[in-house]
């Protein structure tokens, strides 16, 4: 994810709102003495696994929707991945191609998507992941005759090759920026889908990928949060008073692309000096997991609200 990198690297560099601290990036990579908590993928236990294709399917239709859950104080990502575990255990049909056409939000006549994962209220952003299961049934039918197990096996496990996939054939996928005339490339849910799926076969079958340390980590709120809680993010005085003060930030404002671009790119520096200091190959997809897990377990942290379909 080379364009990532780059583009990410060249926000970092102009930034007017958010700034790497690489005395703090030091003092955390001292810190862990050479070596990242472990964290597990599906710690929780929260996701649906049968070792097969199911599964792919599954991890597409949850990272295709896996977006904007602050607004509603109640939902989460736990709820959305363990509710679609439950239903595909009721029906394992209940994900394929052309049932995912299917879903509507609520106010549309048709299978409702708040029935789908059992939520009592409107969901934020309903009509648009409604419009993406829709996006998905219908690009799998067309190009990968309805199975997303089809789509990891075109990557001939390249990791880069499947994010390329990914955001050529699915719009909702195309997680990009433009910021000061340039193009920002940040893919947080085309990426996870990969980390997903490596990370749930545990680097095998669908999961193995010759090139998994070409992922970069996923620029969301809870991770630039954590980072700024370490000291290896610090934000101008007028970003602090936005998030401080529980104000929105508009999707692909300066600001918001700079949380997201300064993240990657901080990330990526922790791995480098982490790689430096021990020779140890660490991934950026190990990293993110410990900071997204240490984010969601400090639920006091202050991050950024911004409206988006990306993350």
């Amino acid at each position: 994810m080379e364009e990532v990198r780059r583009s990410c690297a060249w926000v970092a560099a102009h930034s007017s709102h958010v700034f790497v601290d690489s005395a703090g990036i030091e003092k955390v990579v001292e810190g862990m003495e050479g070596s990242i908590p472990k964290v597990e993928w599906d710690f929780e236990g929260i996701h649906f696994f049968d070792g097969g294709p199911l599964t792919v399917q599954y991890l597409l239709v949850v990272d295709a929707i896996n977006f904007c859950f602050w607004p509603d104080e109640e939902l989460s990502y736990d709820h959305l991945a363990s509710r679609l575990k439950k239903a595909l255990k009721r029906d394992n049909s209940v994900l394929d191609a052309d049932r995912l056409q299917k879903y509507t939000e609520c106010l549309v006549a048709g299978p409702d998507l708040r029935e789908l994962l059992e939520w009592p209220r409107p969901l934020p952003l309903e009509d648009e992941r409604a419009r993406l299961l829709n996006e998905v049934g219908n690009v799998l039918e067309r190009s990968f005759d309805g199975k997303a197990s089809n789509l990891v096996e075109s990557s001939s496990k390249s990791a880069a090759k499947l994010v390329a996939l990914l955001t050529s054939h699915f719009p909702g996928f195309r997680d990009h920026s433009i910021y000061k005339g340039h193009q920002v490339f940040l893919y947080k849910r085309a990426q996870i889908f990969v980390a997903d799926i490596w990370g749930a076969f545990k680097g095998q079958s669908y999961g193995e990928f010759s090139d998994i340390g070409s992922i970069t980590m996923f620029a969301d709120y809870i991770v630039p949060a954590v980072l700024r809680s370490l000291g290896i993010l610090k934000y101008s005085s007028s970003l602090d008073d936005i998030i401080e003060s529980n104000h929105e930030l508009s999707s692909g404002s300066e600001e918001e692309v700079e949380l997201r671009a300064c993240c990657i790119y901080a990330v990526e520096k922790m791995r480098d000096l982490i790689r430096a200091k021990t020779g140890k190959q660490v991934l950026s997809v190990e990293l993110d997991l410990w900071l997204w897990c240490f984010g969601v377990q400090c639920p006091a942290l202050k991050h950024h609200k911004t409206l988006s379909i990306y993350y």
